[in-house]
C-alpha cells in the first residue's frame, strides 16, 4: 500500500527501510546538491585520500544546480537533473554512508545494487516543476567548490520537498514496475 511519508533530514535508516516504492515522502531538514563537476571533484578528493566536503552518513544529496535567485527569494528554479549522470559515483558515495539521492530517471543496476546493499533509497523529484520546488527551500549556502557557479554543493534546509521514493531499500524499482 502506496502511503504518505513525512521524513526528517538527514536521514533515520529505520525510516528508510520502511519505505516502499511509490510512497510519496515529504522531506524537512538538511539536504546537499551536487551535480556532475561535484561529483568528479568528491571522487577525485576521495582518490588522493582527502576528505569530502559534506558529511555523508545518512545524508540526502540532491542532483541539482539552481537557477539564480530573484529578489526576495532564497534560491532560484531547483529543478532535478537526469540521475543516470552521477551513476558511475553513487555506488561509492553509498558505500561511504550516504542514505538518499534525489533525481529524476532510471538508475543503473550497480546503483541499485549499492542501494539495497547500504539500505538507501532513490528518490524522484518531479522535473519541470523547480520553481515549486524551489518554494521548499527555506536556506541555501554554497559550501564548497564555488568556482563551479550552479554546481557548486550546496547546503539547503528544505520543508516538506516533495519526492517519490523510486528504488527503496529492498531494490523494488517504481520504473520497471509502472513502465512495464
Amino acid at each position: 500500500m502506496k502511503m504518505d511519508r513525512y521524513m526528517q533530514a538527514p536521514l533515520d535508516k529505520e525510516e528508510v527501510k520502511a519505505l516502499e516504492a511509490g510512497d510519496y515522502v515529504y522531506i524537512t531538514g538538511t539536504i546537499y546538491t551536487a551535480r556532475d563537476a561535484a561529483h568528479l571533484r568528491m571522487s577525485e578528493a576521495l582518490d588522493r585520500g582527502e576528505e569530502l566536503p559534506i558529511d555523508l552518513n545518512n545524508n540526502i544529496i540532491y542532483y541539482m544546480g539552481p537557477t539564480p535567485a530573484r529578489e526576495g527569494r532564497v534560491i532560484g528554479s531547483a529543478g532535478p537533473t537526469t540521475a543516470s549522470r552521477m551513476d558511475k559515483y553513487a555506488p561509492r558515495l553509498l558505500d561511504l554512508g550516504l542514505t538518499g539521492m534525489i533525481g529524476k530517471g532510471r538508475r543503473k543496476p550497480e546503483v541499485t545494487d549499492a542501494i539495497v546493499r547500504n539500505a538507501a533509497v532513490f528518490f524522484a523529484a518531479v522535473g519541470g516543476a523547480g520553481a515549486l520546488l524551489s518554494k521548499c527551500i527555506k536556506k541555501a549556502e554554497v559550501i564548497a567548490y564555488d568556482d563551479l557557479g550552479t554546481e557548486a554543493i550546496r547546503k539547503l534546509e528544505v520543508e516538506n520537498f516533495p519526492v517519490i521514493v523510486v528504488i527503496d531499500s529492498k531494490g523494488r524499482n517504481l520504473y520497471d514496475e509502472v513502465c512495464k
